[in-house]
């Protein structure tokens, strides 16, 4: 859809303006009429299924436009479109095949592991509102695309079956995405990822995007070796695109490769991404069409996942990490307790290097929050540990919560029938619904199972529920048959050893596939250390014979069985399996005086430096400060910065480039190296700088996408540069103002869209006329070298501009660029690059466009063709009641308040669109975000003092009036005589509704339409001019930027005044409710899509005569002066809504 998009070369007015440019999933509501041709293309060339234009429908997604209460409207609206192409196709051809509408979402511009910025309850609701409209408008199917991130997609699902159950349900397909490292953006591998979304029993699974079809074919083998329950899908990118945009897969060659998956029966289900035409399609289809369908089967494995896919060991259960659980470990209970989250998770990461499959994580703690704590210590750990986690807890708030943290499929430990049914049915249901595995306890009302006939009776009861009544699939279920100390005297426990192994036989027998879980430790319970250790490796090994699964232990406190003397074996059998007061004694006597084992990493030989370089590369902050502290004994902090922990970012750079680490990994990298810089600032003189320069970042204009730019400012501004970030979708003239005022060292542009990359050029020509010659690294996923350098380095007139494929390449970059040493390097590189390019370009220019179809789909479609509208049905709406004011006259309002009309303050628009903060503002004042709640605080100290720099003022007028055809008159005051004294012509939609803002009059009788004008006056420009010259640069930009907004809280203030004098506002509204305007009668403004004739404000203001009355004027262009100003007119009817043309 975006490559068909792309060629038709839309203007911003096809958009519905300027700020909506680039936003492709609006045009179904501005140019339907283009989408539905764009379906309907691929539907003549023979696809079976045809996705919706909604991958960035998504509330959060449109917020970034400032369109996120249309997201339902536009999915909806989308749904038809594509009922309507395949209607037009059906009549047109004859042809009555079924074709399936897929409703298609995107992952969203935030990833909860990756980037943050958004909350797993954000996200949910963000989907069930889009699937909500997609349902509404009538699909087929589901399909969740592109994913990046398993915890964005667990959200989606959670929101979807919401939507389900509101309304109907449709098969889910799933389609991720794999990064050149391998794995997922977020670092899950294929395996990973299909085990973690399982239980959501997808129709299909699959692959889309990435590089090209011969980059999936490997994931696609282990995809299709592992998913067998399920159909696959792959629908990659057309190749890569050229240096002109065009993606180098024809037709032909795409099909034949695609066919090859086929061939070796990988998938059942093709098609095309990124630069796929209606013409890849059709030779796909030709070619594909006699392949026998891989067929699906039916699996006996489950297994659980994190980042990567925990599977069986040989000659051993699989070890869980027990020593991340406060009732089990007292230092890691204190380090929760002081809330000293970065040691504790020290706890875990030493359990993973001693060989644990799987990390338990209990954090029950009367004395505490227990959710609160769980949230903290899991979005810590997340970021590094690629094995499953098990939640160790029975607070089903506690698990809730958990599940949202973990991207694979973990496991809940525990539940069992202690309490009876509800809350084992409850629990279920939870697990159900997140995919998780879980430890069932042989518990039930009267209390545990300790014998064997009780232990097998429980697991009976316990499976039947679980299957048959709550749908839990049986390889999901881990029964843990119970651990009882063998030493403590108590004689009820005397044989429960042997019982608790052969209830693993029995239960293993019954159910063979289930699997069974111990917490091994508890056997040894009140014996000295180093006994403990040798019985818990022999009783585990035993167990293991018997069918044992998962063993819960402390993997740094593991000895091997061929370590321990045969002479402590047979200690161990007889303490275990004929438990009396002399085996125990025995036992005792030979242990008393041994120390335990201790496992730790030896960095006895390791130097402070490699030290301190070695918690940089592993993430660690453990002993940092102490390490440092031992540095400065010797260095400078500034030589400390640039010696050890550069060294260490140097290694995590070389990592990364092997794929041997994430970008969670290497963000957690970044924040040692934050943590360690801040230290050693205290000790730096004045004259020491840490930073290395300024780098200006941004989004180009058109492209949303900002994960990728968002890395590399959190890699760089923890790694001594300081950032400057535009944020997104930034225009080449914003860009020029910054970076003359900022005068940065460096110029970073991102942009993940094929039509960025001509953006970048566009944006570098601005930048080489305005005598720009700072150095520009740019990147993204549509990005090429070759484009790079033959390009946007020409563009630039060969000044430096050098292509960065990730965050990590560009840190490498810039270090070289600052280093006079390597900084020849760099333009050494670049000129043998061009020299090869050159050669490249001249072999290949003779033919470089023989393959290349340059028509567009705007070539077939009648542009300009005017409907007329008497062969079509035009609105008519009941007017139950004409609003009459009460005089008609001006309304004049000077010396408002700030503080009074503050209340309608838009904080999104005022904190995230002028002042660059991002996300959801209210959400991060809620939160108690410190940088949101500093700056709103500052915005209420100007507020408190509005009349030193605002002079907010307004005024209306009612007007009788009349329709006559397309134009509504505006009549002089005096009715007796019915002198027109203004009209204004209204357009009328083309398409859709067909309305035009004349239906809103009543058709034969007079009605009454207002006007209104408001402004925050030109105090607030003076005063910022003044603030400027005084060098108060933040505060002068600050009060500008409330002016803006200021106006618009003056607006709605006027128009609620406007709505009290008719009778019809609603004094009970909430201010969230007026900002969304769901009050009665709308205001709209000339220039905008209802009304785009700006110059009718002439009009306007010849009827109001602002300039008299609050000193507001009208420039040659129809705008207003001061530009902190707003204008409308308005509509009191009930069914006024917001339209394009």
């Amino acid at each position: 859809m975006g490559t068909m998009i792309q060629k038709e070369d839309l203007s911003k007015e096809d958009f519905g303006g300027e700020k909506y440019e680039g936003c492709n999933d609006y045009l179904v509501l501005t140019r339907p009429d283009i989408i539905k041709q764009i379906h309907k293309k691929y539907i003549e060339s023979g696809s079976d299924i045809i996705e919706t234009n909604t991958f960035g429908a998504l509330n959060i997604v449109l917020n970034e436009y400032g369109l996120e209460n249309k997201d339902i409207e536009m999915n909806i609206a989308a749904v038809n479109i594509v009922k309507n192409a395949i209607e037009e196709y059906r009549n047109e051809s004859g042809d009555n095949k079924r074709i399936y509408i897929a409703g298609a979402l995107g992952p969203t511009s935030k990833s909860i592991s990756v980037t943050g910025g958004v909350t797993f309850d954000e996200l949910i609701n963000t989907y069930y509102r889009a699937v909500s409209g997609l349902l509404e408008g009538g699909i087929d199917l589901l399909l969740f695309e592109t994913i990046q991130d398993t915890r964005n997609l667990k959200a989606a699902y959670v929101g979807a079956k919401r939507a389900f159950d509101e309304k109907y349900e449709v098969p889910i397909m799933l389609s991720f995405t794999i990064e050149s490292t391998g794995t997922t953006l977020a670092g899950q591998t294929a395996e990973a990822f299909y085990y973690a979304t399982k239980h959501m029993k997808p129709l299909s699974i699959g692959l889309n995007c990435a590089t090209g079809p011969e980059f999936m074919e490997n994931f696609l083998a282990k995809l299709s070796d592992v998913a067998t329950d399920t159909f696959i899908s792959a629908y990659p990118n057309a190749g890569l695109p050229n240096e002109d945009g065009v993606y180098n897969e024809t037709p032909e060659t795409l099909a034949e490769k695609v066919n090859n998956f086929f061939e070796k029966e990988y998938i059942n289900i093709v098609g095309g991404c990124c630069g796929t035409t209606p013409e890849h399609i059709a030779k796909i289809k030709e070619k594909t069409k006699n392949h026998n369908v891989r067929q699906k089967k039916e699996t006996s494995t489950s297994e659980i996942s994190g980042l990567i896919v925990s599977l069986e060991k040989e000659g051993r259960p699989m070890y869980v990490g027990e020593r991340t659980n406060v009732i089990g470990s007292r230092i890691f209970k204190n380090l929760i307790v002081a809330e000293k989250f970065d040691d504790a998770t020290e706890v875990a990461r030493l359990q993973i290097k001693g060989d644990a499959d799987v990390i338990d994580i209990c954090l029950a703690n009367p004395d505490r929050d227990e959710v609160e704590d769980m949230s903290r210590f899991l979005d810590k750990v997340s970021k590094f540990a690629k094995i499953p986690i098990m939640i160790d807890s029975t607070d089903i708030n506690v698990v809730e919560k958990s599940l949202s943290y973990l991207q694979g499929k973990g496991i809940i430990n525990s539940i069992n029938l202690e309490d009876g049914e509800e809350k084992f049915e409850k629990m279920s249901q939870l697990i159900k619904q997140y995919g998780a595995a879980v430890v069932v306890g042989l518990i039930d009302e009267e209390g545990m199972a300790v014998d064997l006939e009780k232990k097998v009776r429980v697991a009976r009861r316990s499976h039947e529920l679980l299957t048959k009544k709550y749908g839990i699939d049986e390889r999901d279920i881990i029964f843990d048959t119970l651990v009882f100390p063998v030493a403590t005297g108590d004689q009820k426990y005397i044989g429960s050893a042997t019982a608790t192994i052969e209830a693993i036989r029995e239960i293993k027998k019954e159910f063979p596939n289930v699997k069974t879980i111990l917490g091994v430790s508890n056997i040894s319970f009140g014996l000295p250390i180093a006994g403990r250790e040798v019985l818990n490796t022999y009783y585990m090994q035993k167990a293991y014979e018997a069918g044992l699964d998962f063993a819960i232990v402390n993997t740094e406190k593991l000895i091997e069985l061929s370590e321990i003397s045969s002479e402590e074996l047979k200690l161990a059998e007889d303490i275990l399996f004929n438990t009396n007061d002399k085996t125990v004694a025995d036992f005792v006597a030979l242990y008393r005086e041994r120390k335990g084992v201790v496992k730790e990493v030896n960095t006895d030989n390791f130097t402070t430096e490699e030290k301190v370089s070695r918690l940089v590369v592993e993430g660690s902050k453990q002993n940092l400060q102490v390490y440092l502290e031992e540095l400065r004994d010797k260095y400078k902090p500034l030589d400390i910065i640039n010696g050890p922990l550069m060294t260490g970012m140097d290694e995590v750079g070389r990592l990364f480039n092997n794929n041997d680490l994430i970008v969670a990994e290497v963000l957690q990298s970044a924040e040692v190296m934050k943590a360690a810089v801040s230290h050693l600032e205290q000790y730096m003189e004045k004259s020491e700088t840490v930073s290395k320069g300024k780098v200006l970042l941004a989004t180009v204009k058109g492209d949303v996408h900002d994960i990728g730019k968002n890395l590399v400012g959190i890699i760089l501004g923890n790694n001594g540069y300081d950032i400057v970030d535009l944020g997104i979708n930034v225009t080449p003239e914003k860009l020029r103002e910054v970076i003359l005022e900022e005068k940065p060292d460096f110029i970073g542009l991102s942009g993940l869209l094929v039509k960025s990359a001509t953006e970048m050029v566009n944006t570098v020509k601005v930048f080489k006329d305005a005598g720009i010659e700072v150095p520009i690294l740019v990147g993204g996923a549509a990005l090429t070298e070759k484009f790079t350098i033959n390009k946007i380095e020409k563009a630039y007139e060969k000044n430096i501009v050098i292509y960065s494929k990730d965050a990590m390449t560009a840190l490498s970059d810039l270090n070289k660029l600052i280093d006079e040493n390597k900084k020849n390097e760099v333009i050494t590189h670049l000129e043998e690059r061009r020299k090869l390019l050159l050669i490249e370009n001249n072999e290949n220019n003779d033919n470089a466009d023989s393959d290349v179809v340059r028509e567009t789909v705007g070539s077939v479609i009648n542009k300009g063709k005017k409907i007329d509208f008497s062969t079509v049905k035009l609105p008519e709406f009941e007017f139950e009641n004409i609003y009459k004011p009460k005089e008609l006259k001006d309304r004049v309002y000077k010396n408002i308040s700030a503080k009074e009309v503050f209340k309608y303050i838009n904080l999104q628009m005022l904190m995230g669109k002028h002042l660059g903060m991002k996300w959801i503002i209210g959400d991060l004042i809620e939160q108690n975000d410190p940088k949101a709640i500093k700056l709103y605080n500052e915005i209420l100290e100007i507020v408190e003092n509005g009349d030193k720099y605002f002079d907010l003022k307004g005024m209306y007028k009612y007007f009788p009036c009349r329709r006559n055809g397309n134009k509504i008159e505006i009549l002089d005051d005096n009715l007796e005589v019915l002198k027109v004294i203004e009209e204004f012509e209204f357009p009328r939609q083309e398409w859709g509704d067909y309305l035009s803002l004349v239906d809103y009059i009543h058709p034969t009788e007079i009605d009454y339409i207002g006007m209104f004008v408001v402004s925050s006056g030109e105090k607030s420009r003076t005063t910022s001019e003044e603030l400027k010259a005084n060098g108060e640069f933040y505060k002068s930009h600050l009060v500008m930027s409330i002016g803006l907004e200021l106006a618009e809280c003056v607006a709605e203030y006027i128009h609620a005044e406007m709505r009290r004098e008719l009778g019809i506002e609603n004094e009970e509204m909430k201010n969230d409710d007026v900002l969304k305007a769901k009050y009665q009668g709308n205001r709209y403004s000339f220039g905008y899509p209802a009304c785009p004739e700006l110059s009718d404000q002439k009009k306007l203001f010849s009827l109001l005569k602002p300039e008299s009355k609050i000193e507001v004027v009208l420039t040659e262009g129809f705008m207003m002066y001061p530009e902190a100003s707003v204008s409308a007119i308005v509509f009191a009817q009930p069914f006024t809504k917001y339209f394009n043309i």
